[in-house]
């Protein structure tokens, strides 16, 4: 009898071992495909342009050829759309779907993005085409680079929330504090 008792442990213990080595490769090596796939398709960002819309809401024919409406909430407490609404603008929006409709959570104009902008310490200008020149020598870490990147604007190594964006000025935030540029001529 107890013989057979410890038969069955090790049975069980060396059942064990084997499942331990089994599994962990096979959860390496999804762990690094996972990690590949969101490398080349993390962005949610929708990209698209603004066809028509209204005060709560956007059509937007998107790059791919769709053509999505995107709602603002109504129990929204800060402007979800920066930059403003205008056909034919350009737009990054992060949605969401609830009770059947999609709802805007960010929206960046990005035609109202593009162009020349100034602090006391930076002269730059957001060009179309993903790049960024600037103006100032004496800037110690110009931006050279900008994209949208799941709703934040990355300016080369500098990801920001962008708070406020007008005609006349933008409003960027980061973990090191807040920046305010205002529009160049």
């Amino acid at each position: 009898m107890k013989n057979s008792f410890y038969l069955i442990i090790s049975l069980f213990l060396l059942l064990m071992v084997a499942s331990c080595k089994d599994n962990k490769p096979k959860t390496i090596a999804e762990q690094s495909s996972k990690n590949a796939d969101t490398l080349t398709t993390g962005d949610s960002t929708v990209y698209g342009t603004m066809v028509d819309g209204g005060m709560n809401s956007i059509i937007l024919l998107t790059d791919k050829g769709d053509t999505i409406e995107f709602l603002a909430n109504p129990n929204d407490t800060a402007e979800v759309v920066k930059g403003g609404k205008i056909n034919g603008d350009r737009f990054a929006i992060i949605g969401y779907t609830e009770y059947g409709d999609r709802f805007m959570r960010s929206a960046i104009n990005l035609t109202s993005l593009f162009g020349n902008w100034h602090s006391l310490d930076r002269n730059f200008e957001i060009k179309e085409d993903g790049t960024i020149t600037s103006t100032l020598q004496s800037e110690k870490s110009p931006w050279t680079t900008w994209k949208i990147w799941n709703g934040k604007l990355i300016l080369s190594k500098d990801t920001f929330t962008v708070d406020k964006l007008g005609a006349e000025a933008l409003s960027l935030e980061n973990k090191d504090g807040i920046f305010v540029f205002n529009r160049g001529k």
